[in-house]
C-alpha cells in the first residue's frame, strides 16, 4: 500500500480484472466451456461439457503447460484465478488449455461492475503518497527501523519471549521460490520435497518432547493450546467421557491457557502457588478430588512461569492421570527442556510447542507463527485432519485448526534448519548455555536486587523474576522506571510486571556472549546506584535520571537544561555509549494514559467532510 498507493493498487487491480475479463471474453467462443459467473473480479468458475473424459483431457492439457486449475469436486466445474503477475503469455496458455483463442483489446468496464464501481479516492495519508520509487520506498524503511531497539543493537532479555538468535542461514531459503511460490492446495506431487522437509520436522520434534505424534497444523502457540485442548476432549468423548470439561490452571500460568480452555468449551478452575511460586500441591488434590468425575485436564507450564523447575511435577502428572485426566503441558519454556528433558518423560499427554521461542523463528510482529503440538500415543488418532487435504489421520481425528493444511508451512523452513545445523549435542548445549547464562546474571545481581523465585538449590530455570517493588516506598520509583532508564543504557526491558507486578522477568538465551552479558548486569547493577542515589537524599525524588528517561538526542542538545543532574549522566550512564549509542526517538510517555485514550495519527474525519457528502 505504501509503495504502489492508491494509483499504483488501482492499475494492478484494473490489470488483474482486465484478465479476468480477457479470458471470459474467450471462452465466450467455445461449445466445451461456460464462464458461469456473472459478477467476478479474478475468479472465473467454468462448466466442463462432455463429463468425465473431458475433464481428465482438460486436466491434463494444464499438467503439460504447468498450470494448476481448481477442479471442483462436483467433477463438472474448474475454478481459474489470476493475479499481478499473470502475463500475456500466461493467458496464451490458459486459452491454448481451453481451446480458445485469446480476444485482445477487453479491459475494465465500469457498466460491467455496475454498483461495484468505486467512485471515492482512497489511502489519503502522506504516507500512502510520497514514496514510489525503491530507493524512496528502502530509505522509509530504513527511517522507520532506526525508530527500533532492536536484537542488531543489544540483547532484549524479555522474560518467557525467548529473544533469541534467528541466524541468516535458517531464514535464507524461505525467499527461495521452490518453498516460497507453494499454494498450500497444489498437488501433493509438486510438493514433494516440502512434505518430506515436514515429515522430518514433525519426527525431530517428536523426538525432542518425547511424544508419539506431532501436527504442525496449529498457526500459533495460542492456536496450538486450542488444539490440544480439543485433542484432549475428542478422547474423552471417544472413551464416553464427553462431560469431563473441568481445566485445571494454575495461578501463575500464561493468559491465553484459561482463554484457550474457555473456547475450548472447557470450565476453568484456578490452582493456587504456594510462596516459591511451586504449584500448591495441596490445593491441586483438593480440586482435582472436587472435580473428580468432570476432570478433563491440567494445563501446567513447565518449568514453571515464575522460571524455577517445577521440583514435584511427576507427582503432579500422577495425581491428574489418577483422577482420569489429561496434562497439557504449555511448552512456552521448552528452551529449558531441549536434549535434558521432555513433555513425555515428565508425563505429559500434549505440549504445544512455540517455534518462534525455543527453535529459533523470528519472535514478534503478529506472525506468521507456528504452534505445533506434540501428543502421547494414546491421542495421535486425534491429531488435526483436513477436509481438502488427506492428511492420513483417519475418523477419529479432529477438524482442520487451520484453513491451511500444514498451517505456516513456508515457516516450518527455519526452525528444520535450526534443528539439522545443531543436531542432537548442538541442541542439548543450546539448553545448557540457556540456563547456565540465566543463572550467571543471577549471580551477579543478586544482592543488588532480590530474585524473587529459585528452586531448591538456589539457581533457576532460564528466566528470572527481579523484585522490583521495595524500590517504590524507598525511592518513588517504579519497575516501569527502571524499564525506560534501560533505554539510556542502549537495551530493551526485561518483561515488565508479569507473572507479578512490580517485578522484571528476565531471559538471557544462549545467544549472547559473555560480554554482552557483564554489560547488561552492569547496567542494571548502576540503575540499583541512581536508586540508592534516591534513598540517600543525593538525587531529588520527583526529578531524576529514572523518573526523566528516557532522554532524547533532541532533548540532550536543547539550549534549556533544567535537570539537577547533567547531561551526560543523562545520556551515557556507562562507558561504550559514546561510541555506540542507540537513541530513543521519543521521551517518557503516560502508558496507562495512552492505553486508555487513543488517538489515531491518520488526518481526522473533518478532512473528508467534502467528499462524503
Amino acid at each position: 500500500a505504501v509503495y504502489h498507493g492508491p494509483k499504483g493498487l488501482r492499475a494492478i487491480a484494473e490489470r488483474i480484472h482486465g484478465y479476468a475479463r480477457a479470458l471470459d471474453a474467450a471462452l465466450k467462443n467455445s461449445e466445451d466451456y461456460t464462464q458461469v459467473n456473472s459478477c467476478y473480479f479474478d475468479t472465473l468458475t467454468i462448466r466442463v461439457e462432455g463429463g468425465e473424459d473431458a475433464m481428465r483431457s482438460l486436466k491434463a492439457r494444464a499438467e503439460s503447460h504447468k498450470l494448476n486449475l481448481r477442479f471442483d469436486p462436483d467433477g463438472v466445474h474448474v475454478g481459474v484465478s489470476l493475479h499481478e503477475r499473470v502475463t500475456n503469455a500466461d493467458l496464451s496458455s490458459l486459452c491454448t488449455v481451453f481451446g480458445v483463442s485469446p480476444i485482445a483489446g477487453v479491459g475494465v468496464e465500469r457498466p460491467f461492475l455496475g454498483d461495484l464501481w468505486r467512485e471515492v479516492d482512497f489511502l489519503h495519508h502522506p504516507v500512502f503518497n510520497s514514496f514510489h520509487s525503491e530507493t524512496e520506498m528502502m530509505r522509509y524503511i530504513k527511517r522507520l527501523e532506526n525508530k527500533d531497539l532492536s536484537l542488531v543493537h543489544s540483547m532484549i532479555p524479555l522474560g518467557s519471549c525467548t529473544m533469541k538468535l534467528n541466524a541468516a542461514t535458517q531464514l535464507i531459503p524461505i525467499t527461495w521460490s521452490n518453498f516460497a511460490e507453494l499454494h498450500p492446495f497444489c498437488p501433493a506431487e509438486q510438493a514433494a520435497g516440502t512434505r518430506a522437509l515436514l515429515s522430518e520436522l514433525e519426527a525431530d520434534l517428536s523426538v525432542a518432547t518425547g511424544f508419539a505424534g506431532v501436527s504442525l497444523q496449529p498457526n500459533s502457540g495460542a492456536q496450538g493450546e486450542f488444539a490440544g485442548l480439543m485433542v484432549i476432549r475428542a478422547y474423552h468423548e471417544s472413551r464416553g467421557e464427553g462431560d469431563r470439561d473441568v481445566c485445571l490452571i494454575p495461578s501463575s500460568a500464561h493468559g491465553t491457557n484459561p482463554a484457550s480452555a474457555v473456547m475450548a468449551g472447557m470450565k476453568v478452575v484456578v490452582v493456587a502457588c504456594d510462596e516459591e511460586g511451586n504449584i500448591d500441591l495441596a490445593d491441586l488434590k483438593t480440586k482435582a478430588e472436587t472435580h473428580s468425575a468432570r476432570l478433563g485436564a491440567l494445563m501446567v507450564t513447565y518449568p514453571s512461569t515464575h522460571g524455577v523447575f517445577e521440583a514435584s511435577i511427576l507427582e503432579i502428572t500422577s495425581l491428574i492421570h489418577a483422577h482420569g485426566g489429561q496434562v497439557y503441558m504449555d511448552g512456552a519454556n521448552m528452551n529449558a527442556q531441549v536434549g535434558l528433558t521432555s513433555p513425555g518423560l515428565i508425563g505429559a499427554d500434549v505440549c504445544h510447542l512455540n517455534l518462534h521461542k525455543t527453535f529459533a523463528i523470528p519472535h514478534g510482529g503478529g506472525g506468521p507463527g507456528v504452534g505445533p503440538i506434540g501428543v502421547a500415543a494414546h491421542l495421535v488418532p486425534f491429531l488435526p485432519g483436513h477436509n481438502v487435504v488427506d492428511l492420513g489421520k483417519g475418523a477419529s481425528a479432529i477438524d482442520a485448526i487451520s484453513a491451511a493444511p500444514f498451517g505456516s508451512a513456508l515457516i516450518d523452513i527455519i526452525p528444520y534448519a535450526y534443528i539439522k545445523m545443531l543436531g542432537e549435542r548442538g541442541l542439548t548445549q543450546s539448553t545448557e548455555v540457556a540456563i547456565l547464562n540465566a543463572n550467571y546474571l543471577r549471580a551477579r545481581l543478586e544482592g543488588a536486587y532480590e530474585i524473587l523465585y529459585t528452586g531448591a538449590n538456589g539457581t533457576v530455570a532460564h528466566e528470572m523474576i527481579l523484585d522490583c517493588r521495595a524500590f517504590k516506598a524507598s525511592a518513588g520509583i517504579e519497575v516501569m522506571d527502571i524499564a525506560k532508564r534501560l533505554i539510556d543504557y542502549g537495551f530493551h526491558a526485561p518483561t515488565v510486571s508479569w507473572p507479578v507486578a512490580g517485578t522484571l522477568m528476565v531471559e538471557p538465551t544462549e545467544s549472547e556472549s559473555l560480554e554482552e552479558l557483564d554489560r547488561f548486569a552492569e547496567a542494571m547493577l548502576s540503575i540499583r546506584e541512581e536508586i540508592r542515589a534516591i534513598e540517600a537524599g543525593t538525587a531529588d525524588w520527583e526529578d531524576n535520571v529514572l523518573k526523566m528517561a528516557p532522554h532524547t538526542a533532541e532533548e540532550a542538545i536543547a539550549g534549556d537544561w533544567s535537570h539537577p543532574y547533567s547531561r551526560a549522566q543523562a545520556c551515557y550512564p556507562a562507558p561504550g555509549l559514546r561510541t555506540n549509542k542507540f537513541w530513543s526517538p521519543i521521551a517518557r510517555v503516560d502508558n496507562a494514559y495512552g492505553d486508555r485514550n487513543l488517538v489515531c495519527s491518520c488526518p481526522p474525519l473533518s478532512a473528508f467532510e467534502g467528499e462524503l457528502a
